[in-house]
């Protein structure tokens, strides 16, 4: 391929040197190119030198570790003070440490050097990660006698860069109220206006919005009496977040556009890269799904061509939030998981356990609804409202009632504003929707109707179409289970309006679940009961293991489910292998006292001792009972039964229970599943012929 090409030429004369800094700023697909390069050229007399932040995957890798101070202190050339903030600003890396000298070389001889970094020196951390780093340097400049206006700012940093800290939170309480106290002190309307900026980062929640919006508007204020332009864009975009949070996506537009001209007069890239995240999120929410990717295409070459940490991170979450929005969802588990792995304490486990529940695998989501919600309902921070967001979807479909309560009360006061999420390059909805939801699960019916009717009129007003189909969909079904007055003629319309904005859309997720039965059948949660329909035939089921166990398996067909993780309802323990009833050393015992008595046999027979004889035949029986009882097939020791045994016994008397009970009402059905299922130590709905296309599981 031209690949081969290109690397058979470079091979060719040299010797020749190519050399490749940052190679990952370029994206996964540069990286991919670099490797297969690399491959090619071993045999030539060109040599490939690439740097990067992660490992590449291509030859021989070598590790590059900071210089110790001392031996920056030899390649720098600075006084002492100067080369320790610029270890802790570089890590030690010479080409960081080497670009920072060459900034302190130009400073004023009496400005301190340890300040300066602190205030200036760029952070490599995506949002939400630790610049370690950066934090030492500024806990440093804190610990030394400075001018206030300086400290302010010092402090104000330091509190904005701790958020990723979920501890932190008293820290940095304290951090920003001195530093908002010196600023107004030093009546700077520049450092005012900067210490504003990092207050609404480090106390960041969801609760609030309102004030954010007036605070933004002072730092705007205050930063063009500064002329501080690039704080005055910060303002600008506290702004249009502020207002998507409260629900007013229009006037949220205008400040976005604002700030995106306020960029463009400045040759500002990073302001650009923003903009064009939100209006890919804009599209997306608006179903303009084609359009949403374009954008965000630009945002990965754009904001690796401006080196932004969050780029990847970014682009991804664009891209989730579409397929989530289609129903492709399955692909956006591991993701999520991730990212729990990488930054513990900001609840991504519940967009993992959203998307587990669906895509019909409720016993694992219900599962992570348990581990998460008290840690979560007593969080907060830029990602909290979503995380309740997603954790309600949850609990509406699997859970205990007391879940679902307490999720309602967490969101309540949030009704008639949009679940936004960090600077609103996610949105997933309006709060109502949520509550609606989760009236629904807790039988408030009028309730639910009177949320899901906001919700959708709200995502009517702002022409979130997608957003409008799920919520029909909710209120046709809420509507469909109060049934007063008129509730089903417009549950009928609710519903035939979700259906056709889906299908224009291509809303797929959502199209299976309005329309189960084309090509498919459905097992659903109803109430107490669970209803299973088929064709023509149809079974209600009342609740219980089996039926649970039985929607785990047809939500996932053609896969092994161990015994454990079907009773555990998610990821069960590891078990060790069970330990033998008898062991090796019991059971040569045995032996050699069945051998005894054969001889003692031999002998009473001998004699005529037909006592003796009854005795030691009677124990011999007892031992070769014993024997047997411990022996399995070919003569293997037969272990005992453990917590897989005791899974598999359980979980397949209450599986094939329920599917008598399938039988009995729905026989086709019935003997479809019999012919289907797989039992033993691991499970499976193998997929007979003579059943559904699919299935639709909703618990």
């Amino acid at each position: 391929d031209r690949l081969a090409r290109l690397a058979r030429a470079l091979s060719r004369g040299g010797p020749r040197l190519l050399l490749v800094d940052d190679v990952d700023r370029a994206g996964p697909a540069a990286v991919s190119f670099l490797a297969r390069l690399a491959s090619g050229l071993e045999s030539g007399t060109t040599a490939l030198f690439a740097t990067a932040v992660d490992p590449l995957g291509a030859a021989a890798e070598l590790r590059l570790t900071g210089l110790a101070e001392a031996e920056l202190a030899a390649l720098t050339g600075l006084p002492p003070r100067a080369v320790h903030a610029v270890w802790l600003a570089s890590a030690g890396l010479p080409g960081a440490a080497l670009a920072l000298a060459r900034e302190l070389a130009g400073l004023d001889p009496a400005a301190d050097a340890l300040t300066h970094l602190a205030l200036n020196a760029p952070s490599k951390a995506a949002f939400l990660d630790l610049d370690t780093g950066l934090i030492r340097l500024l806990e440093a400049a804190a610990e030394h006698p400075i001018a206030p206006a300086d400290r302010a700012r010092v402090l104000a940093r330091l509190a904005r860069q701790l958020l990723g800290d979920p501890s932190a939170g008293a820290r940095r309480r304290a951090l920003i109220d001195e530093a908002v106290a010196l600023a107004r002190a030093t009546g700077d309307p520049g450092v005012v206006a900067q210490v504003l900026d990092s207050r609404l980062h480090a106390l960041w929640d969801p609760a609030a919005a309102g004030e954010r919006l007036t605070t933004a508007s002072e730092i705007v204020a205050q930063a063009r009496r500064a002329g501080d332009a690039a704080t005055e864009r910060r303002g600008l975009f506290w702004r249009f977040t502020a207002l998507a949070e409260l629900g007013d996506l229009g006037s949220a537009e205008a400040a976005l556009t604002a700030y995106a001209r306020a960029g463009e007069q400045a040759g500002d890239p990073e302001a650009a890269v923003v903009v064009l995240a939100r209006q890919s999120m804009l599209a997306t929410i608006r179903g303009r799904f084609e359009e949403g990717e374009e954008l965000a295409e630009q945002v990965a070459v754009r904001g690796r061509r401006a080196g932004l940490a969050d780029t990847e991170r970014l682009v991804g979450t664009l891209r989730g939030s579409r397929a989530a929005l289609r129903g492709d969802v399955e692909i956006l588990v591991e993701p999520w998981r991730a990212l729990a792995r990488r930054l513990p304490g900001h609840f991504f486990e519940a967009a993992a356990a959203r998307v587990l529940v669906e895509s019909g695998r409720t016993g694992q989501a219900g599962l992570e609804l348990q581990r998460l919600l008290p840690s979560a309902l007593a969080g907060s921070g830029p990602r909290w409202l979503g995380v309740m967001a997603d954790l309600a979807v949850v609990a509406s479909r699997t859970g205990e009632p007391a879940a679902a309560q307490a999720l309602y009360d967490a969101l309540a006061p949030y009704a008639g504003r949009l679940v936004v999420w960090g600077g609103a390059n996610t949105i997933t909805g309006p709060v109502d929707h949520y509550l609606g939801l989760l009236a629904t699960r807790l039988g408030r019916l009028d309730d639910a109707v009177s949320h899901l009717d906001s919700a959708a009129e709200l995502a009517r007003r702002i022409g979130a179409l997608p957003w409008q189909a799920h919520t029909l969909a909710a209120l046709a079904g809420a509507r469909s289970a109060r049934d007063h007055g008129p509730d089903r003629a417009r549950a009928g319309t609710d519903l035939g309006r979700a259906r056709a904005i889906a299908g224009q859309l291509g809303m797929s997720g959502l199209l299976a679940a309005l329309d189960p039965l084309a090509g498919g059948w459905r097992l659903t949660r109803d109430g107490d009961d669970w209803l299973l329909a088929a064709d023509s035939e149809s079974a209600r089921l009342r609740d219980g293991r089996g039926v649970r166990y039985l929607a785990a398996l047809l939500a996932a067909p053609g896969q092994e489910i161990a015994a454990l993780d079907l009773v555990a309802g998610g990821a069960g323990l590891r078990v060790p292998d069970p330990d033998p009833v008898l062991d090796e050393t019991a059971r040569s015992s045995y032996r050699r006292r069945l051998a005894e008595l054969a001889r003692q046999l031999d002998a009473a027979d001998r004699a005529g001792d037909l006592d003796r004889a009854r005795s030691a035949q009677a124990e011999r029986t007892a031992l070769l009972a014993e024997l047997r009882r411990a022996t399995g097939l070919g003569g293997r020791p037969r272990a005992q039964a453990g917590e897989t045994e005791r899974a598999r016994v359980n979980a397949t008397r209450a599986l094939w229970t329920t599917v008598k009970r399938v039988e009995s009402a729905a026989p086709l059905a019935g003997a479809h599943l019999r012919a289907s299922l797989r039992t033993g130590r691991f499970f499976r709905y193998q997929p007979a012929p003579g059943g559904p296309a699919r299935w639709s599981v909703r618990a």
